[in-house]
């Protein structure tokens, strides 16, 4: 299948998606600021650079994308019909990166939590700040 947009116009569009400062991770950090969290950015110190650390906690969120991290059974998990086969192999170093950054994360005794933008909702992010504030 053809794509619907030239190449210039498509290469543009791709630039403009950013890793960092998503609107998913602000409503997050948001969420946790508001319930008395306070947090570290981007780390370069920990293993995967998690989105949020919580040093004193030692806890890390990161916030997914839905269509880059692959969420199951979500509706934004969908693979473009052009190219499939790139974007296959893109998705299956994304997700088989995540699982290697969770456990390393894990073997140096980090909790790991993952929020997918589908799930950044208040009351999700609620549940997750009681439990990040549960941890001592």
């Amino acid at each position: 299948m053809v794509d619907i947009v030239d190449r210039a116009t498509r290469s543009r569009m791709m630039s403009g998606i950013r890793g960092r400062n998503t609107q998913p991770e602000k409503t997050t950090r948001k969420a946790l600021f508001a319930a008395g969290l306070r947090y570290q950015l981007h780390s370069k110190g920990i293993p995967g650079r998690p989105d949020i650390v919580l040093p004193g906690r030692h806890c890390v969120v990161f916030v997914h994308g839905c269509f880059w991290h692959r969420h199951p059974h979500c509706r934004y998990a969908y693979v473009p019909k052009t190219n499939k086969g790139f974007w296959n192999g893109k998705f299956r170093e994304n997700v088989a990166r995540d699982k290697r950054v969770s456990a390393q994360l894990r073997r140096e005794g980090w909790r790991v939590f993952t929020v997918w933008e589908c799930q950044a909702t208040p009351r999700y992010l609620a549940r997750l700040a009681k439990t990040i504030r549960s941890i001592k």
